[in-house]
């Protein structure tokens, strides 16, 4: 006979692939420091051939700067968690709401205290084409993006927003090609080496899903109420 069937806990999967992108973001960082020569040379030619092209194709630049600047700037994608922050205080689901909160702080303090420690110079140019403070390691704005499209993503499918699997699954394709486009930007502006998008995408891809699993996991515990569905109707 079978024995019983054991149910994995919740939030496990977001939690191991959440520990996987973070040992992949640990080993980029240590392979880009060394430097690893292969990376390195990598870093070197993307950067190389973009900023090539951005001087070549000035009207290009120009909307990849003001992308960067107002579109996907990590201040924008603050104030869009604020605003949902806002609405599901409103609602009365204040836990799931700082949870949000307290997940992207917690991203901005990650963020900045990585650059400060691996204090990783950015791109030198001769005829810059745009300007960027402090460190490049991890890239501010591929991380914050990373991180932001996440736990919205999660938290449209923890509420069970009564949306569909179908525009669900647009939702996501439309925030891959938003942080894939905040990391071409950056690099294409010649303020960041390819690996620090790369690290920054890994870290706040992991940061998101490791807040997943931790609100599943206390949930679980009872500690915290579970949402209800928008449609949901409300107990008496």
């Amino acid at each position: 006979m079978r024995g019983p069937i054991r149910q994995s806990s919740p939030g496990a999967w977001q939690a191991a692939v959440a520990a996987a992108l973070g040992a992949a973001a640990v080993l980029l960082i240590v392979l880009a420091l060394l430097p690893w020569q292969p990376l390195a040379t990598l870093d070197t030619d993307v950067a190389s051939a973009l900023h090539a092209a951005a001087l070549d194709n000035p009207g290009v630049t120009r909307a990849n700067r003001v992308l960067s600047d107002w579109v996907w700037d990590p201040w924008a994608f603050r104030l869009l968690v604020a605003v949902v922050v806002g609405w599901l205080l409103w609602r009365g689901e204040r836990p799931l709401g700082w949870w949000l909160a307290g997940t992207v702080l917690v991203g901005s303090g990650l963020q900045q205290g990585l650059k400060a420690a691996l204090a990783r110079e950015r791109p030198q140019w001769r005829e810059p084409v745009d300007s960027a403070h402090y460190a490049a390691m991890p890239s501010g704005h591929t991380m914050t993006a990373a991180l932001v499209c996440v736990v919205l993503l999660w938290l449209w499918r923890e509420r069970g927003l009564p949306a569909g699997e179908t525009r669900w699954r647009s939702a996501a394709v439309v925030a891959c090609v938003f942080v894939a486009g905040v990391a071409f930007t950056r690099v294409w502006l010649g303020v960041h080496w390819l690996t620090d998008t790369l690290v920054g995408v890994l870290l706040g891809t992991a940061l998101g899903l490791a807040s997943a699993a931790a609100w599943a996991a206390l949930r679980a515990g009872e500690r915290l109420p579970a949402p209800s569905a928008g449609n949901a109707p409300r107990e008496r």
